[in-house]
């Protein structure tokens, strides 16, 4: 298998990481970032539409959960079960398998006081851990400046078209990408030789010598990207939508310094407000084998035991179905921790589906930022979360 550091090495024999790259320093830079990082890894992956708990992990061992679904309430004999109340959706394969190795926590009753029911207003709520008053900076972001508190190139990556409010930082400068092979900065042609060469010196300008140093790591960013995407090959199976994964296994593959990965299940495909039971059970499937897919490729890696996943959406569906035969805008909702460091089972306290609130929505059991405390805390093992979401919430066990 090539390692990282081979991997590296001999992309400095060849004289550089892309056509273009000119300074071998480069090499040495990126190889020493990378044997600096040797901590662990934290992905995050949202579910984006408001993905729907109830028919995700269904409580098909109560009753109470027909009389609000009696259509698209799903039946037990087509459940991927779990126990004598618990069972997958027949699409979470994937995740299913995870279960049975003992490498998924799934958490119960995940939510926030006063939910919002706007994609956009919910979804920054969970952007910035900071329900009903946001912040300025995203939660991912912030944990990373405490991680760093000064500038370090490449900790911090996310796998979108647009940069996410999650990973907006106050020291950091993320690297945000879509298509590996085609990173690169966008500038007119005549300023193209210009912007490469960027100088790095000191100047005696604060403010330039900022502006020539992010510079000059998107330039490197953008190398290590493309050259890390065109060396990835796997003989995993992601399935028929990998959801961004592969491209993250690309960069750790690559020794890229990254430890925060953030990416999104794209254009609120979650929102099954119409005829939900096929396509929600096909978008589970896109997800449930891009994540079980990404789980294997780390051990394909040797690197299972750096690497967990934290798997999340803005809300949930209300507990009764529609009369389209879907769900509408709901609260409380189920989130996942992935990965062979965890301890897999279930945590925190399912919702009572006989006492709802008085919109007849879930009332959620668990602070979603429980969650993010145990992968902060129990995961990355910083010992940093009350500053990170501003506040003290318990962690799980999930964790050794």
């Amino acid at each position: 298998m090539i390692t990282r550091r081979k991997l590296i090495q001999g992309a400095a024999a060849l004289g550089g990481l892309a056509a273009g790259v000119r300074e071998p320093a480069l090499i040495a830079r990126a190889l020493a970032a990378s044997e600096a990082a040797q901590g662990r890894i934290l992905v995050a992956f949202e579910l984006s539409g408001g993905n729907d708990g109830l028919n995700s992990v269904v409580p098909y061992g109560d009753d109470t959960y027909y009389k609000l679904r009696p259509e698209i309430g799903l039946r037990p004999e087509k459940l991927l079960k779990i126990d004598d109340h618990w069972g997958f959706n027949p699409g979470m394969a994937g995740m299913h398998k995870l279960w049975k190795d003992g490498q998924l926590a799934i958490f119960h009753g995940c939510g926030y006081e006063r939910p919002s029911f706007s994609h956009f207003t919910s979804m920054a709520y969970w952007h910035t851990a900071s329900p009903n008053r946001g912040d300025e900076y995203g939660w991912f972001g912030r944990l990373a400046d405490h991680m760093a508190p000064e500038p370090q190139p490449n900790l911090l990556v996310n796998i979108d078209t647009t940069q996410s409010l999650a990973v907006k930082s106050r020291v950091h400068t993320p690297v945000v990408f879509d298509e590996p092979e085609r990173f690169q900065r966008r500038t007119l042609l005549q300023e193209k030789n210009v912007i490469e060469r960027v100088n790095t010196a000191p100047t005696g300008n604060a403010s330039l010598d900022f502006l020539n140093s992010v510079s000059h790591s998107a330039n490197e960013a953008s190398a290590l990207v493309r050259q890390a995407w065109a060396n990835y090959k796997t003989p995993v199976d992601y399935g028929v939508l990998p959801a961004q994964f592969p491209k993250v296994a690309a960069c750790i593959e690559a020794g890229l310094p990254a430890q925060l990965y953030y990416l999104a299940f794209r254009n609120n495909a979650f929102d099954t407000h119409v005829q939900q039971p096929n396509l929600h059970r096909r978008l589970l499937t896109y997800a449930a084998d891009a994540v079980h897919g990404f789980v294997r490729d780390m051990e394909r890696l040797g690197m299972a035991d750096r690497v967990s996943v934290l798997m999340f959406s803005e809300f949930g569906r209300r507990a009764q179905e529609n009369t389209n035969l879907g769900t509408d805008h709901g609260t409380a909702n189920v989130m996942f921790l992935a990965g062979k460091g965890v301890k897999g089972g279930h945590y925190g306290e399912p919702c009572d589906l006989t006492t709802l609130d008085d919109t007849d929505n879930l009332i959620h059991t668990t602070d979603f930022r429980r969650v993010y405390a145990t992968a902060i805390d129990g995961w990355l093992g910083l010992g940093v979360a009350d500053k990170v979401l501003k506040g003290q919430f318990e962690r799980f066990p999930v964790y050794a």
